[in-house]
């Protein structure tokens, strides 16, 4: 099938992308003097278009810029920024079907899953809108007569994104969305496999901040690879640094943040379970289960990699399990009648392949065969097949998180006190799920002596998050939060305030100092 009838040339030029010499950004202007880095599709393998990585002198560029917008942005009103953010949330609306594409395109996710990725940019706009007008902080007695204590919240400066290939504009969103509004500045680097997605981002703010006299700086883009994650984490002018992607890497950034005593933000890796109790709905934990699986070829943070079901209903389970996945359809991401896409390169067709030979190995059984599909449609060389394998809680690959479409069924006897113990005893905690239809399961499964995940759900799977609660993890899943719910704070410094109002100067603790 030819690309081309999906629109994906006429998606570039919408975006303002014109294939080749692209950088880095402040506001409208690209420029960079590093290596060239090419962008190759998963979906066919073809060039989609070059940009230029950045020295460290395109670096100090960028941060000055950034610096000098900073202290005129901080000086608008919250509601006149989230004006500017409300403009932006529009003008993704209008563009939601051209970058919808090229995430697709780029990435090699779904078309449907594409436009969600916008979709939730255009909610988060939605949602710091309404909060630019509740930046709110608390007002305290004081234990001084005359005085008055309240707490503020202040801009903090530049914030510095750093995000992944899997979810190569949303993240983005989360974090900007929300900085913009709080006063902030953003200097984003995206993943070296998706910077198209990045520019065509930079197109789209850069025309709202024409049409208000936004400051050059405000949404700053640097193109380039680990070196460039490195100028930020090690940079003092860089308060916040917010981090998205492997474990590995986050401990290296906090390490360097925190050796300068800055803040970090951190979405790391994910190793998710559903537990199925016997008390579960099998039609919902098939569906849940199979897109938890293999949507986005398994290369979401909250993709489902366990599946602790018990034994008095696994073998059915695992039946209806065979089942669905003989009827998925695995192609071009922008074919719509497909559910899987290709894997982002040959370097995670590589680590899919040694964690089904590690199952097995270890002991366990393939009973979904996977493989890496090839001939007419497979050219790129990342396509795989969605596989399953039987296994047990305390093999090593199990432990571990691996971005494919591999699912693990686990089996549990007993209790779900059991099946919440296995769920819980890997190293990292960023989303969680139980099927049941039995109340006390579900409210243990909540409760201080359930999922130990920042994000936790009954009878829906461990994929997908909605704008307005806070998203993020524990453990080696870093412990930050995006997005909603109060996650606006780590955007700002904290301000204690009291004014004394009298004639008099009293000390706090009944403290006499008298001259």
């Amino acid at each position: 099938m030819n690309i081309s009838e999906f629109g994906i040339n006429q998606a570039l030029k919408a975006l303002g992308i014109n294939k080749n010499n692209l950088g880095s950004s402040t506001g409208s202007n690209f420029f960079a003097t590093g290596e060239d880095i090419q962008s190759f599709s998963p979906v066919d393998g073809e060039l989609i278009g070059i940009v230029q990585a950045s020295t460290i002198e395109d670096y100090e560029k960028i941060i000055k810029t950034a610096s000098s917008a900073f202290k005129q942005w901080r000086d608008k009103t919250a509601p006149e920024r989230g004006e500017v953010v409300r403009q932006f949330g529009n003008k993704l609306r209008d563009f939601k079907e051209p970058l919808g594409k090229l995430v697709s395109y780029e990435m090699g996710k779904s078309y449907q899953e594409g436009l969600g990725e916008v979709q939730e940019m255009i909610d988060i706009c939605d949602f710091a809108v309404g909060l630019s007008r509740q930046l709110h902080g608390l007002t305290m007695h004081s234990e001084r007569p005359g005085h008055r204590m309240y707490e503020q919240y202040h801009s903090l400066g530049i914030v510095g994104i750093i995000s992944a290939f899997n979810f190569p504009v949303a993240v983005w969103a989360w974090n900007t969305a929300l900085a913009w509004v709080c006063g902030d500045v953003c200097v984003w680097k995206p993943s070296e496999k998706t910077p198209l997605c990045g520019i065509a981002c930079q197109n789209i703010i850069a025309q709202v901040f024409q049409e208000n006299n936004v400051p050059e700086g405000v949404s700053c883009l640097i193109n380039g690879d680990y070196k460039v994650g490195e100028f930020m984490s090690k940079d003092s002018r860089i308060p916040l640094v917010s981090a998205t992607g492997s474990t590995r890497m986050g401990k290296i950034v906090a390490s360097e943040v925190a050796g300068r005593l800055g803040k970090s933000l951190l979405e790391l890796g994910g190793n998710n379970a559903i537990i199925v109790s016997p008390d579960s709905d099998l039609k919902m934990t098939v569906i849940g289960s199979v897109f938890g699986a293999v949507g986005t070829a398994g290369q979401r943070c909250t993709s489902t990699r366990r599946l602790i079901i018990h034994e008095t209903i696994y073998d059915k389970v695992k039946n209806a399990l065979v089942e669905a996945y003989k009827q998925l359809k695995i192609g071009n991401p922008l074919d719509e009648s497909n559910h899987v896409g290709p894997l982002i390169d040959t370097l995670a067709v590589d680590s899919y392949n040694n964690a089904l030979n590690k199952v097995v190995e270890e002991g366990g059984k393939i009973i979904v065969e996977g493989g890496v599909l090839s001939g007419e449609g497979y050219e790129s060389g990342c396509y795989v097949k969605p596989a399953i394998a039987e296994a047990k809680p305390n093999f090593n690959i199990v432990q571990h998180e691996t971005f494919a479409p591999v699912l693990y069924l686990l089996k549990y006897s007993g209790s779900v006190e059991n099946a919440i113990e296995i769920q819980n005893e890997v190293k990292q905690g960023l989303s969680s799920s139980i099927m049941t239809n039995n109340l006390r399961e579900a409210e243990l499964f909540l409760s201080v002596n359930g999922s130990d995940c920042g994000i936790a759900n009954v009878n829906i799977g461990t994929s997908g998050a909605e704008i307005g609660g806070a998203f993020g993890g524990e453990k080696d899943t870093g412990g930050g939060r995006e997005s909603g719910s109060d996650a606006w704070k780590v955007y700002m410094r904290r301000q204690t305030n009291t004014i004394n109002y009298t004639t008099d100067l009293p000390l706090a603790q009944g403290i006499k100092f008298d001259l």
